[in-house]
């Protein structure tokens, strides 16, 4: 079976003339090869040099074929989006010719034009991928159009979370991220951590307000100095055009605070192990960040915000914490509450974790794909 992904996701040539792409998608890519026995990634190709993210496909039924690189924000960026519509169209269409499914991953620029196509144009058979906040209430006016386009049409979408009146084609499905050998590794920390001494925290994802890194630095700085005695270090993995006033701030906190920018993702697992705590105080527009199912498996509690689907698999007291408000008050009270733990109340925690973590495994989405979305096509 060949399956057809059209995508935004980032890619990039390196000196050698490989390509690589944002690792997250590319991981779970290369783990649809269980499944498909070829499939062609439909997606940007970007100048300049790939992040240390980026990773290869490694299977060689996995192949590339480049899209113009267009989106971003601004009348500029969407009206490119548009004058691209007549190539990206007839490389999708020429791509589907040999396939026997499809699927776009939403939200992206492209797919105000793609859905409809797709939907309406295209006779093979096929699903899409709703990647963001599906019960937002008022979304970014390309994402509403494409949430609207998607619950009016008939293919399957995946989408995170489970609501009220959630169209019968609209399925709920975890974003995978991990792999059984992460799990493995993630039990073997989880067997000797404990919540004495100093307690590191992390935040992992683009550096930016919406994603409330800013709230959490004011949060830190302003902490009951009570409080920050009993922190050790915060680690701050990602990048953005903000980095550098975030840094700023971060200088006056009185706490270790380390930015590290993109990093592998074996390097961020290395942080994971030694940390207690993933702070993520969002009003983004989140469907279930793949962090912090990631973060999880290492014995990191959630401190996060219930955005869209999160608080579905988040609950405090039960395995994290989730923010009454997303402001900085309500970050130093749930830091308070963190930090007073015992070190009993830390391990019930973490073991009431393992039955979410294991639903984001590339195992479950494969079996649930094949389940619940290819099996009707």
């Amino acid at each position: 079976m060949k399956l057809v992904i059209i995508s935004h996701t980032e890619h990039y040539t390196l000196p050698d003339g490989s390509v690589v792409g944002w690792g997250p998608t590319i991981t779970e890519i290369n783990h649809l090869t269980r499944i498909f026995d070829c499939i062609v990634h439909v997606a940007m190709l970007q100048p300049g040099e790939a992040p240390p993210s980026a990773l290869p496909y490694t299977n060689s039924n996995v192949s590339f074929v480049a899209l113009p690189a267009v989106g971003g924000s601004g009348i500029v960026a969407k009206w490119k989006v548009v004058q691209a519509a007549p190539k990206v169209i007839k490389i999708v269409n020429q791509e589907l010719k040999s396939a026997d499914y499809f699927q776009l991953r939403t939200p992206t620029g492209i797919g105000v034009y793609l859905i409809p196509y797709l939907s309406h144009v295209s006779k093979i058979p096929g699903w899409f991928k709703y990647a963001g906040n599906w019960n937002q209430e008022k979304p970014p006016m390309g994402y509403g159009i494409q949430r609207w386009l998607l619950k009016h049409q008939s293919r399957p979408v995946t989408i995170n979370g489970s609501w009220p009146n959630q169209p019968k084609h609209c399925i709920t499905f975890e974003n995978p991220c991990l792999t059984a050998k992460d799990l493995s590794m993630g039990l073997e920390v989880l067997s000797s951590k404990t919540f004495l001494g100093p307690l590191h925290l992390c935040y992992v994802g683009r550096l930016e307000s919406p994603k409330g890194v800013g709230r959490f630095i004011s949060a830190l700085r302003t902490l009951d100095p009570v409080i920050k005695a009993k922190l050790g270090e915060v680690h701050l993995v990602g990048d953005g055009a903000e980095r550098q006033a975030f840094e700023a701030e971060a200088a006056l906190s009185g706490i270790s605070i380390k930015f590290y920018g993109f990093l592998p993702r074996d390097q961020v697992f290395d942080i994971y192990k030694v940390c207690h705590g993933f702070v993520m105080p969002t009003t983004a527009s989140e469907g279930f960040p793949k962090v912090l199912a990631e973060a999880m498996a290492f014995g990191c509690v959630p401190l996060v915000s219930d955005v869209s689907a999160i608080g579905q698999y988040i609950k405090t007291g039960c395995n994290g914490f989730i923010f009454d408000t997303v402001s900085v008050e309500s970050i130093q009270k749930t830091l308070k509450a963190f930090t007073n733990m015992s070190n009993n109340n830390y391990l019930e925690l973490i073991h009431h974790s393992k039955a979410v973590v294991a639903q984001f495994t590339f195992n479950y989405y494969n079996n649930h794909l094949k389940d619940s979305v290819i099996s009707e096509l």
